[in-house]
């Protein structure tokens, strides 16, 4: 005998009706899935700034920093191999995030006490170079036709602490990727020039070892070819111009929030309305600020020192290996030598403008 058939499922039988499944909204994203995303770029910045520091064992290579080795590197990457579509996270991450913290930390090489042991005077000379850099070379780039945003980061580069102050201005100037790649290029050759040819020069503008070390520390741009070029004076003047250097990198604060406060007015007088309100806020500083009078209170022991400075330097590096890999060679030939004989006559600005006043001070 067949066995009773089963009531077929209908629409209107409530008893066979199937039950809707409603799939539960998967979350947004959380750490773990944005770590994944940003790895693969963030491993490959990693990578060409340990190629950096690598290189640096090559003799005679050992004068350029790992951060503008990794430049180097990421340019040279990106326009014969290309970026891959899978590191972009990264890089945007690396340019953004590592270098601020980069930045940040930055403060723990700095104290209070630093500054007072350049004096009044040193600290006078200084500044009043470091304004006098970069009004000139704005104008100057004005006048030339140059870009107006990379006209800054050249400034910017030259008058404060060459490639670290060009990618930190270049938070709140928001220029392309390949002004902020022409201006450290541009430090790097007139820094690295500056570098060779101080050392030959004390004796014949009759410097002393204070005043060769102030001028090294007032007018070099990177602070490693300060480094190179003031020992080659002596141990006092390469010690006198690291401590002059670390005081004009202090006034990397004041200058970025100075260029922030700017582009907001700038934004207002324009009558872009809402968007004046989202005009750049370089918070970061104020870490980096924050930091540096930390150091002026704690000591910090030598060995963690040591170890901020490197992880510092190499964060850095990370950036600038990102900057790399966004730079097209073919965008920076458009520019011209223009920005290039700017970066040329901020050189010469800075330098001659610094020792007048160190031979006027006396």
């Amino acid at each position: 005998m067949n066995a009773p058939s089963r009531p077929r499922a209908t629409d209107a039988s409530p008893i066979a009706a199937p039950v809707d499944f409603v799939p539960v909204q998967s979350p947004a994203p959380g750490l773990a899935a944005q770590a994944l995303k940003i790895l693969p770029g963030l491993a490959l910045t990693a990578t060409i700034a340990l190629a950096g520091f690598a290189l640096r064992h090559i003799p005679g290579v050992a004068v350029f920093s790992p951060m503008i080795l990794a430049i180097l590197i990421g340019i040279a990457f990106h326009n014969l191999v290309g970026t891959p579509a899978l590191a972009k996270a990264g890089v945007v991450f690396s340019l953004r995030r590592v270098l601020r913290l980069a930045i940040i930390l930055l403060g723990l090489q700095l104290t209070a006490a630093q500054v007072v042991e350049v004096g009044v005077a040193g600290i006078a000379i200084i500044v009043a170079t470091l304004v006098a850099t970069f009004i000139f070379t704005v104008r100057l780039g004005r006048a030339m036709g140059v870009e107006p945003k990379l006209a800054e980061l050249i400034a910017a580069g030259t008058s404060i602490c060459g490639a670290s102050a060009v990618i930190a201005t270049n938070t709140v100037t928001r220029a392309p990727d390949e002004d902020v790649a022409y201006a450290v290029a541009c430090v790097t050759v007139f820094g690295s020039i500056a570098m060779f040819a101080y050392p030959l020069l004390p004796a014949l503008l009759g410097l002393d070892t204070h005043a060769y070390g102030l001028w090294a520390g007032a007018s070099i741009h990177e602070i490693a070819q300060v480094v190179a070029a003031a020992f080659q004076g002596g141990q006092s003047a390469g010690e006198f111009g690291t401590v002059a250097k670390l005081s004009r990198v202090m006034l990397l604060a004041p200058v970025v929030l100075s260029l922030g406060f700017l582009a907001t007015q700038r934004a207002r007088k324009s009558g872009q309305g809402h968007s004046a309100a989202k005009a750049p806020v370089p918070w970061f500083v104020l870490g980096f600020i924050a930091l540096v009078a930390v150091n002026s209170v704690v000591t910090i022991p030598a060995e963690a020192r040591s170890v901020i400075v490197m992880a510092t330097t190499f964060m850095l590096s990370v950036a600038l290996a990102a900057m790399g890999l966004e730079t097209d060679i073919r965008k920076l030939k458009a520019k011209g030598l223009r920005p290039l004989l700017l970066g040329l006559a901020a050189f010469l600005f800075i330098a001659g403008f610094s020792l007048a006043l160190i031979k006027l001070v006396g």
